[in-house]
């Protein structure tokens, strides 16, 4: 429980040191707001086992974890859903690989909505051009996961400047020392082109220009800089943040209350369609 707190206010601090401004964007802990629990259990009377058999992340997850094959793994996807549909979302940014996750979501509102009316806003899912789907260092086939049991497979927003050139320096590569993005021949290669063009703004032609002629090493020491520059005033405003943890307690309860507002009016919407509330 402890280090659940800890790292739940590293998490707020870490949203807000990115540039989510709290004025603006309501920030809260899920459990925080019971309608998310609510949402879920009338959704998950909508979706079929056929559907949550088929979600790629908990076929993944549970080939890791067959000793934990759980309920609540299987249905995550339906909290998913109810997490967007509670707050009538046009569109959810997403990585491409929750775009499956959406699509979901997607099925969920239009399959309640032909029964009980203009209940759900049916989302979209937007996908960045750039970073969409960035990989694991160290296996670069599988997607970067900050659970992943190898800590060299992934960079933390929070990382030391040495840390991150560490991991970026032990990034698998390739053998023909072709700096040239090719997923199919050329994944971990490709996926440090992925980062740094992320970092720098530049597109994948002028990234691999740059680099024609130069070896590996030279990719990698290079996004390493761009991302070490790109992090460093996140991660100075993050040390900011976390010496005022009142501050941080203070965001989370407004936040909850706000959502709380908006996620009730969707429950209530939802009842009454069913007669829930009758």
């Amino acid at each position: 429980p402890a280090a659940l707190r800890r790292a739940t206010l590293e998490l707020i601090a870490q949203y807000i040191a990115c540039g989510l401004d709290p004025e603006k964007s309501i920030l809260f802990i899920q459990s925080h707001v019971p309608a998310h629990a609510e949402l879920a259990w009338v959704l998950n009377c909508f979706t079929y086992l056929g559907e949550l058999s088929r979600m790629t992340q908990y076929k993944d997850k549970a080939a890791k974890h067959q000793d934990n094959l759980n309920s609540g793994l299987f249905t995550y996807p339906v909290l998913m859903a109810a997490d967007i549909l509670l707050y009538q979302a046009d569109l959810v940014p997403v990585g491409s690989d929750q775009k499956q996750h959406v699509e979901l979501t997607r099925d969920l509102a239009t399959r309640f909505n032909n029964l009980y009316g203009d209940v759900f806003t049916v989302p979209e899912p937007y996908i960045g051009k750039a970073g969409a789907r960035i990989m694991s260092l160290q296996e670069p086939t599988s997607k970067m996961s900050k659970s992943d049991p190898n800590p060299n497979g992934f960079v933390s927003i929070i990382d030391t400047p040495d840390v991150i050139r560490k991991k970026l320096r032990k990034a698998v590569t390739d053998c023909d020392g072709i700096v040239k993005y090719d997923i199919a021949n050329r994944a971990g290669v490709s996926n440090l082109l992925a980062i740094y063009t992320s970092f720098t703004g530049k597109t994948m032609q002028e990234a691999e220009e740059h680099f024609a002629g130069q070896n590996y090493g030279a990719l990698k020491n290079e996004t390493a800089d761009a991302v070490i520059e790109g992090l460093a005033p996140i991660q100075t405003e993050y040390a900011r943040l976390m010496g005022n943890k009142d501050y941080l307690h203070e965001i989370m309860h407004d936040g909850a209350l706000r959502a709380g507002e908006a996620a009730a009016r969707t429950v209530k919407k939802v009842y009454a369609a069913m007669g829930f509330n009758a």
